[in-house]
């Protein structure tokens, strides 16, 4: 085993990121998956960033990734998914259609279990979803408005934000009431993973 983002990773799934990250690569010149400045960092900047919202949370149901672009995190979720024979069912949410053929690409050769909805985030019924996570996506007030509209009550939404985390947290509580568990990136130290839940408007 060796450890990817706080998560155990075993050779088999270790070889489906590695497959991953050369499919990743192999894509972005035609359909800009990730910068190509980042390619070279693909492990770092993507996927041990990605890997670590894995390890943030237990139990099952439905895992919903919105904009999922180039798979980051959502496709990675689905491989350590696979690995723990866990009972989360991945839905990964894609309203460019380039990328959403990409994304069912990944899951049909890395033999993954994941559903592609090509759709813009508002104009999918509510998808009461168990956990959300979102990377890239849009400001924090922007993604928990996401989050009200698809999570369960109880869920849990998962936000990686950059070093202006704390100026984005105070934004969005000007508009929503939630609770906030911050928790420093396993990439970059200024950086933190939010565990958002309780969600209402104010």
């Amino acid at each position: 085993m060796i450890t990817i983002g706080g998560v155990d990773v075993s050779r088999e799934t270790l070889m489906k990121l590695e497959l991953f990250a050369s499919l990743v690569e192999k894509w972005t010149p035609k359909i800009n998956l990730i910068s190509k400045s980042s390619v070279p960092d693909i492990w770092d900047r993507h996927i041990t960033d990605s890997a670590q919202l894995f390890g943030l949370t237990t139990g099952e149901g439905l895992w919903v990734d919105l904009g999922s672009g180039g798979g980051f995190p959502g496709i990675i979720v689905a491989i350590l998914a696979t690995q723990e024979a866990s009972k989360w069912r991945i839905m990964l949410v894609e309203s460019d259609q380039r990328k959403s053929a990409f994304l069912r690409t990944a899951i049909r050769e890395l033999g993954l279990t994941a559903t592609v909805i090509s759709e813009r985030i508002e104009n999918i019924d509510p998808l009461c979803a168990d956990v959300i996570s979102a990377r890239a996506l849009g400001d924090l007030s922007a993604l928990i408005g996401f989050a009200e509209m698809h999570l369960k009550p109880d869920g849990t939404a998962l936000f990686p934000k950059g070093q202006s985390w704390q100026k984005e947290h105070d934004d969005a509580q000007r508009q929503w009431s939630y609770t906030c568990e911050p928790i420093r990136s396993e990439t970059n130290p200024s950086a933190a993973v939010l565990k958002i839940k309780d969600i209402t408007r104010v």
